[in-house]
């Protein structure tokens, strides 16, 4: 507080107003006490919680008898032969703290394949094994059917999201903590859970790219994300640009070089046109200062090769690491074998990072729990203001029988945006809304 007025009256005024917590209270002779920032301030640069939409209405839901979902009955990294669809019977009374949610739309995410063989359970394949069958599926979106007795701030016919076990399923029944509570059970709300969330809180924690807190906010970097076309990838590099950096984003195919030129990209390199390595080196000389990392393999070491002094680079996944590839009806399965993904040897690794005082980190979306209803509110808030878009594969996938069909799909290298289950096509229409 400044000025000659009284500092008492400030004080006296904090402490009746509550609600005023986190602002500065700014005091001049010329205008008075005011709170900083103001009002109109406030709308021009924070980005608020979204207020959920009163335009949706939920449908009368009648919880089944019993519904299908998809197990994991073998250890396998090929999906189809994992997995099946099975009836089960729905265990009534719902659970005191538990909600029961009629899903709409799953997602589907590379690590479905590194899930059916087992990988995300620890220990050896012996203690995997005894854990079979388990259900499969990481994230949904869909509407509450029944709530426990002792649930309170969870409504029927609330709309929520959910990134637990068992996403492939007509129901599920999920401890209440686990429900996010989203405006509508909309397809690019399912794009938001793990392909979102893994960008918007890889790169705020990792790169202190993109964060609500102006003061954490890093700008005037070159920032590459690898396979920028797909699920996670479309975010990284939107949320990267409103940051107020240069994006370069490799990708393969005109439709996905055409997308990311869409979503605001500097400089798009197609794969299928253009040599990544030579279009690194001659345009950027000084090398690249942030990249986002999801292929592995040859790619993350020619990153490697391209990082600038500084230079950070985060670990998000590594879809090329296939222990084998297989081709059917001419459609290449990059995944399919036994042993799941191969680790890749990187030599000279370490004395790459000396020489230029690099780092190199991993992430994984599940030891960030804590972040994802605040991360989730504010990419809705990007989306609902159109500063985000958010793109739908728009090839469609109808029912739970097609969920190995989507996998194969997302592996083909051949989708643009994040693939979705229609899990129950009775309720919205699946449209990429750009």
């Amino acid at each position: 507080m400044g000025g000659n007025q009284p500092w008492a009256a400030g004080a006296f005024e904090l402490i009746m107003d509550e609600s005023k917590a986190g602002h500065c209270l700014w005091i001049t002779n010329r205008r008075g006490m005011e709170y900083w920032p103001s009002p109109s301030e406030e709308a021009k640069y924070l980005i608020r919680r979204f207020r959920r939409r009163s335009d949706f209405k939920a449908p009368s839901i009648k919880p089944p008898e019993s519904f299908e979902k998809i197990v994991v009955h073998t250890l396998t990294h090929n999906f189809r032969n994992a997995t099946s669809v099975v009836r089960t019977s729905l265990r009534l009374p719902i659970k005191p703290k538990h909600v029961l949610v009629k899903i709409i739309y799953a997602g589907v995410n590379a690590s479905d394949v590194n899930f059916s063989s087992g990988h995300y359970f620890g220990g050896n394949n012996n203690d995997t094994a005894s854990r079979l069958p388990f259900d499969a599926g990481f994230e949904a979106v869909g509407i509450i059917a029944a709530v426990g007795g002792s649930v309170t701030d969870l409504k029927i016919g609330m709309p929520c999201a959910f990134m637990t076990f068992g996403g492939y399923a007509e129901f599920i029944m999920i401890p209440s903590k686990h429900a996010l509570p989203v405006p509508r059970p909309d397809p690019e709300v399912v794009a938001m859970l793990t392909s979102g969330l893994t960008a918007s809180i890889a790169q705020e924690k990792s790169f202190r790219l993109y964060t609500e807190k102006a003061g954490q906010m890093e700008s005037g970097k070159v920032v590459l994300v690898t396979a920028a076309a797909g699920g996670t990838g479309q975010f990284a590099v939107q949320l990267a640009k409103l940051a107020g950096n240069t994006v370069v984003a490799t990708c393969g195919g005109g439709a996905k070089a055409k997308l990311l030129k869409e979503l605001g990209v500097d400089r798009v390199i197609d794969y299928h046109s253009e040599d990544v390595k030579t279009v690194l080196r001659e345009e950027f000389p000084k090398g690249i200062d942030i990249i986002y990392e999801s292929v592995g393999g040859d790619m993350l070491n020619l990153c490697l090769n391209a990082l600038a002094v500084h230079g950070r680079l985060i670990v998000i996944g590594m879809i090329s690491q296939s222990d084998r590839r297989v081709y059917e009806a001419g459609l290449e399965i990059a995944y399919q074998g036994e042993k799941g993904w191969t680790p890749s040897k990187y030599p000279g690794l370490l004395e790459k990072l000396l020489a230029k005082s690099q780092t190199v980190s991993g992430f994984f979306l599940v030891q960030y729990g804590h972040l994802w209803q605040e991360h989730l509110d504010g990419l809705f808030n990007l989306y609902s203001t159109g500063k985000l878009k958010v793109a739908i594969d728009p090839k469609k996938f109808i029912g739970l029988h097609s969920a190995a069909d989507a996998v194969e799909y997302l592996h083909s290298g051949k989708s643009v945006g994040k693939v979705v289950v229609s899990v129950d096509p009775s309720f919205l229409p699946q449209v990429a809304k750009l």
